[in-house]
This record gives C-alpha cells, structure tokens and sequence, in this order.
C-alpha cells in the first residue's frame, strides 16, 4: 500500500515540486546534467511498448533514467512541455515511475542521484579539493559517506581497482564513529558492495578491492608513508594539528591519474580553512541546516532559529558560513596559529582552572576546565581544553579532577563568583585530597582577559596543539562578549589558568645575562 501510494505522489508531481518529508526533487537531475530523449512515437507497435514496459519494471529509476535517454548531456532538456518531440522532465519521469513495480521503487528510494540535494554530489570541473561547509545536521556527512562508497564500490568512475582511500578527523573515535559506524556513514549508507570493517587494522575494505584506513589529527606523521587516491576528510575546522596533517596528507595523496580528496566541515575561519578556500583548485560548496530539515526532529529548525538565529554562532553552526574574526577582538587566529606548537619543554609548574556555570543553569551551559604548565623558560603552556557541557556539579567537578589526574597538576583554580564554597565542596567531593585554591572576579570578563591578551602578543603563552572551541571563543570575545551572548566560560577558564601561572606570581629572583 505504502509504495502505491509512492507512485501515486509522484505521479502527482512530487518530483518536480516536493513536499516536506519526501526528498526526491526533479532539479537534482538538471543539476547534474541529466538530459530527456525524445519522446517515444505514437505509432510505435503496441507489442514492443509491452516488452519495453516489462523489461523496465523492476530496474532502479536511475538505471531506467539512464537506459531510456536521461543520459547525461546537456542537450534536449525540456522543462515547458512545450511543442516538439521532447516530453517535459516531469511527465517522462512519471511515465517511467508509473510502470515501477515494488523492487524497483524500493531500489529507488535509496537511490542517492536521487535522494540527494544538489549541493551534496560531486562538483563537476577539474578540482582538487572539494570544500563542503555546513551547518549541524545538514548532510555533509552523507554527501561524504556516499561519495567514498560510490567510487570505491565502482558506482562512480574515477578510483579503479585496488583503490588506496585516507579517512581523516580529529581522532580515531571520531573516524569510527562519525565517518564509519553512524547512520550517516559509510556502512551506514552501503546498501549493496558492503566493506568489511577491520577493527584491529582500523580500515575498511571493499569487494572490489578499494581499501579505506582511518587517521586521526592527532598524530600527523602517521600519513608519512602511506600513499592514497582519495581521500576524505571530516571536521577540519577543529582538527588538533591541523596544518601539520593536511600537509602530511596532501604528501600521500599521490596515487592515480587524478588524486582528489572531499572536506566535510562545520565552518571556523582558521588560516588552514581561509587558505583552502583561495586555492584556485578547491571547489566550495555550502549547505545549511534548514536545507535538510525532512530529516531532522520536528522542532528542532524552530528551536534553534529562535534561540541563534542572526547571530554569528548562527550563522557558523545553522547557516554554514565562513565568520571572520571581529574587528574588536583581543585574539586573532593568525596569531594563535602561530603560538601553536607540537612539542614542549617539562613543565615545573601545573594548574587546572575551573569557571563552574551560574547555579540553575548547568543543563544550558558549558563549564569552562583548561590545564596550563610554566616550562623552564618561563612560558605558560595551554595543555588541555576539558571543558564539559550540559553536566551537573558532579560531573564537572569529576572532569576537573581528571584533568587534575592527567597532568599531575600542583592545583586546582576555581571561581567561586557563582557558587562560593560549594565549589571547593563538590571539587572535594569526588576528590577528597584535591587541592583548590579559590579566586573572586572584582572586574569584568573583558578587563580581566587584556592582560592575558597581551602575553599572548609577547610570545609568552603558546598552545600544546589546537583548541578549537576555546580558540572560536578567543576570536569572537569583544568588548560586549561573545556575540552570541553566552557567557566565554572556556575562556574564562584560560584567563584564570594563565593569570595564576604569569600574573598572580610574585616576581622571582632571576640572573641577567649581560
């Protein structure tokens, strides 16, 4: 009943003008260069219609599209119904849809050329780099799961044979889970040509014989040495080392006559990110969440369009756009992309600092946790972003502790404005013996975090890798705050972290060399 009434829908035009729920627009096949085939004559033998009508039924609309003259030129496309031999796309389509039977409305309803929206399939020209940005929830992961599948699987020309494919995000659970074992992942969208996934070898591998292997951020000089002909990569924008992997990565992409790799990404202006989009061989492509709102809870578009919308959080996470720094900023990513480093010195001093969120609000709000070190000449280390978000006192107490655990650090920094000496007790709590030294804000966030500003210009912090949600922080906090309103609390934590270590120190005796 249910595919009956599939065929009565797009009969009745859904293809050519969709409604909310069913995703199989008509103007993807324009986008793609489909073009129709003259209409079939009037005159021709009713015998030869009948056997072209069985032989059709149970193949897949793509294949029907292909067989029958949507093939892909760019010639002949009518949309008008107009005079001549053409039939308008939308009257052939339900002509071929209308003699489906069950198997082949099933294969056609998980038919990506069809399903999907045209800023989720491959760019056509000669490029490089495919720059997908988009918001939460919009379907870059799909459109990057289908197109690894699609080529390694011989769906889409291009791999070949024996075919060598790097899968790169920020750490390897993020590959497995994001890229791999979610609904949206490969295996999760390889509805024939399954790979098989090897756990202990962390790669995936095809029938045809096309291997995938997974890399993570954050050890870069793991793709020294490896060579590839693909490769997808996820969640650039907040990588830990991110120039040293994609260069390490752009190295091995070597293999084939055309070597090309797909960014999927949530938008974050770092100077990696800036310079891909300039690359005259990327192709950029942006999607927003809205744009796929049939799938997504009903609500949740509303949501958040009421709580974000217009702002530059907004327009970053909802709207897939490319933020630059404010002009008004303390911190710019140039900067901290310079202050970044791999390796550092042993540290002789180490605190973990604490901005707990305002009491009542825990479940809306992200407690700030941020380790930094002092290493032997002096210069504060940013260690660690552990920020949590959504938990309970319980639970950011236990992540500071672990941070505390983690680095052997000499004491815990805690802002008690919001809490006063309940901090210190749940901090005690989970950790009887923790050691918490207190502080009190007198000034406000921005007179506070200009000093810390200034460290920064003198070269006197730099950071162990790359904090992506603490550094959008850094950039986007003005005179005014943060323009979405909320409140810096991983920044916060920085400044009391560095305060302690740089600021808060009484001066040390210290020779001078002459």
């Amino acid at each position: 009943m249910i595919l009956r009434s599939m065929t009565v829908a797009l009969k009745g035009g859904v293809w050519s003008d969709p409604v909310p729920g069913f995703q199989v627009p008509i103007r993807n096949l324009l986008a793609c260069g489909w073009a129709l085939a003259p209409k079939v004559a009037e005159h021709a033998p009713a015998a030869a219609a009948e056997r072209d009508s069985r032989d059709t039924a149970s193949q897949p609309c793509s294949n029907i599209m292909k067989n029958k003259g949507l093939s892909e030129c760019h010639d002949s496309i009518s949309q008008s119904g107009g005079p001549g031999d053409a039939l308008s796309v939308p009257a052939q389509l339900t002509d071929y849809v209308g003699r489906l039977d069950d198997r082949a409305l099933i294969a056609s309803a998980h038919d990506w050329q069809l399903m999907a929206r045209p800023e989720q399939l491959p760019p056509e020209g000669d490029w490089r780099t495919w720059l997908l940005m988009g918001g939460r929830g919009s379907g870059k992961t799909r459109a990057g799961a289908e197109w690894v599948h699609a080529l390694a699987s011989g769906d889409l020309p291009g791999l070949g044979p024996d075919g060598r494919i790097a899968l790169v995000a920020e750490t390897f659970g993020d590959a497995r889970e994001v890229m791999i074992d979610n609904v949206s992942g490969i295996l999760g969208v390889a509805r024939s040509a399954r790979p098989a996934f090897e756990a202990t070898r962390r790669r995936l591998v095809w029938p045809s014989g096309a291997v995938a292997q997974m890399f993570s951020s954050e050890d870069p000089e793991s793709l020294r040495g490896p060579q590839f002909s693909l490769a997808w990569c996820d969640e650039l924008g907040k990588w830990r080392h991110a120039r040293e992997t994609w260069d390490m990565l752009q190295f091995g992409l070597r293999l084939g006559t055309a070597p090309r790799q797909m960014v999927t990404t949530t938008p974050r202006a770092t100077p990696l990110m800036l310079s891909l989009v300039k690359d005259a061989t990327t192709r950029m492509t942006r999607i927003k969440t809205a744009d796929n709102a049939a799938n997504l809870a009903a609500g949740f578009i509303e949501t958040v369009r009421a709580r974000y919308g217009g702002t530059r959080l907004g327009r970053q996470e909802l709207d897939g756009e490319l933020i630059a720094d404010r002009e008004d900023g303390l911190w710019r990513r140039e900067q901290l992309e310079a202050l970044t480093v791999r390796v550092h010195g042993p540290m002789s001093r180490i605190v973990v600092a604490v901005d707990p969120p305002a009491s009542g609000e825990a479940k809306h709000s992200c407690c700030g946790i941020v380790a930094a070190g002092l290493d032997g000449d002096g210069r504060a280390v940013v260690l660690a972003d552990g920020s949590v978000e959504g938990a309970s006192p319980s639970g950011w107490a236990e992540a500071a502790a672990r941070l505390y655990r983690r680095f052997d650090a000499d004491c815990v920094v805690a802002e008690i404005n919001q809490g006063g000496d309940m901090v210190t007790s749940v901090l005690r709590t989970v950790e009887p013996t923790l050691p918490v030294r207190t502080v009190r804000a007198t000034r406000g966030k921005w007179l506070r975090a200009e000093p810390v500003a200034a460290l920064y210009e003198q070269g006197r912090v730099v950071h162990a890798g790359h904090f992506a949600a603490l550094e959008d922080q850094m950039c986007d906090f003005g005179p005014d705050g943060l323009s979405s309103g909320r409140s810096p609390d991983r920044l916060d934590a920085l400044v009391w972290a560095l305060t302690e270590l740089l600021l808060g120190r009484r001066s040390e005796p210290q020779v001078r060399h002459l």
